[in-house]
């Protein structure tokens, strides 16, 4: 697929974004964060478990990517969500997981039925 100079720069764009959402401890704290209110880093370190390096690490590439703000108050530094449909994304995306699993539930349930050699295939594909 060939992208003009005008729609390369969008899904690069785009891409980054799925970047900054592709850790499953960056999506924990974009979630966390989804409760519309700010949080403080020690509350995202002891809500997490990690340490404050690693913290620190997957923070600044929510950062870069442009999902979470940050706000220094004092000695504290609190993080939010830097767009209400941050939120909105984790929402869709854990209703659409929902129906892959379901879907794929469906299919395993399926299996008894098929003729044995269409189970065998995908049981070696596995």
């Amino acid at each position: 697929m060939s992208l003009d100079e005008f729609q390369r720069p969008l899904y690069e764009v785009k891409a980054g974004l799925f970047k900054g959402l592709s850790h499953p401890l960056r999506i924990r704290i974009l979630e966390l964060l989804a409760d519309g209110h700010e949080h403080t880093v020690s509350e995202l370190q002891e809500a997490t478990g990690l340490e404050a390096s690693h913290l620190s690490q997957h923070l600044a590439v929510l950062r870069k990517h442009q999902l979470v703000e940050s706000t220094r108050r004092a000695s504290h530094v609190y993080y939010r969500i830097a767009f209400p449909e941050v939120a909105d994304l984790l929402t869709v995306a854990r209703r659409l997981l929902g129906n892959i699993v379901a879907s794929a539930s469906t299919q395993v349930d399926a299996l008894p039925h098929l003729p044995a050699l269409v189970r065998e295939a995908q049981d070696s594909a596995s």
